[in-house]
């Protein structure tokens, strides 16, 4: 099995897990350097979406690929050409930009993207599976630990704004599934945390992990707008502050994807903030 993103939030839980199931793995990283950070007896190729022949070595005797696209979509039709001319499945991390929900539902850029390499893998004829994550529970990490561990307030728009968190974990334990288990070939998987959850609500939860209070403090878009210059790009910035907006007073969509491919429960936001609290504390 080939992981590309292999040292990604999702990607690098995928190998362990595929470890964990007896799996050889390979795995694509555009930064050699990166890869002390792997388990031994992983393979490691280095390789580059921007450029599909470098990829050639890596799928040559490979059966499945976890795709996850990192780059410009100007070369995803070369690189899908080549994964359809070496490996017979692949499994594609997409985004739920088909759920009839209002989160889901806003214009974004990168669902854009996501339904274009779809439907170019779709036209292949490959094996394939395509799993959609909800909300990352570890977007916590990204947007609340700096503040968190400074024993700030945590600002944020749109506290009442409702989603279903899901553990990277999870994650990454459906696509190494969906990747070595048969029975998986054309279906599309909406993964969701358990519970609906306000982003003040959450904020709560770690701060219950932490045994101790974190303020929350609203913040309007357009603030949200200029502390976020410079750190993120514009259009992610809107995507947000829209989804956020649209799920005001709209419980989050809730699948049982998860428990149903893998025969347990999706691990709660709590238990996350639980296992991550060292990340938060000072």
């Amino acid at each position: 099995m080939l992981v590309t993103g292999a040292t990604g939030r999702i990607g690098r839980l995928v190998i362990d897990q595929l470890l964990d199931a007896g799996v050889p793995v390979r795995a694509l990283t555009r930064r050699p350097g990166r890869a002390a950070t792997l388990p031994a007896g992983v393979e490691v190729y280095t390789g580059d979406l921007t450029v599909p022949e470098s990829l050639d070595p890596a799928l040559r005797g490979a059966g499945a690929v976890f795709l996850v696209w990192t780059a410009p979509p100007r070369t995803a039709a070369a690189v899908v050409e080549r994964l359809a001319a070496q490996v017979r499945r692949v499994v594609f991390l997409s985004s739920p930009h088909q759920t009839p929900h209002p989160f889901f539902r806003q214009p974004n850029p990168m669902a854009t993207l996501h339904a274009g390499i779809e439907r170019l893998i779709a036209a292949t004829g490959l094996e394939s599976t395509v799993i959609r994550p909800g909300m990352l529970a570890s977007n916590a990490l990204a947007w609340w630990a700096p503040v968190i561990r400074a024993g700030e307030a945590v600002r944020w728009p749109y506290g009442a704004a409702e989603t279903a968190p899901v553990d990277d974990r999870d994650v990454a334990a459906v696509a190494a599934r969906t990747l070595w288990q048969d029975g998986h070939t054309g279906a599309d998987y909406v993964l969701t945390g358990p519970e609906s959850l306000t982003q003040a609500a959450q904020v709560a939860v770690i701060a219950d992990a932490l045994g101790r209070r974190i303020a929350f403090e609203e913040m309007t878009p357009n603030e949200f707008r200029r502390v976020s210059a410079g750190t993120a790009p514009s259009a992610a910035v809107d995507m947000l502050l829209a989804a956020w907006s649209a799920a005001v007073g709209q419980p989050a969509y809730l699948t049982t994807a998860v428990a149903d491919i893998l025969g347990t429960a999706p691990r709660t936001f709590r238990r996350w903030a639980a296992d991550h609290a060292t990340a938060f504390r000072r």
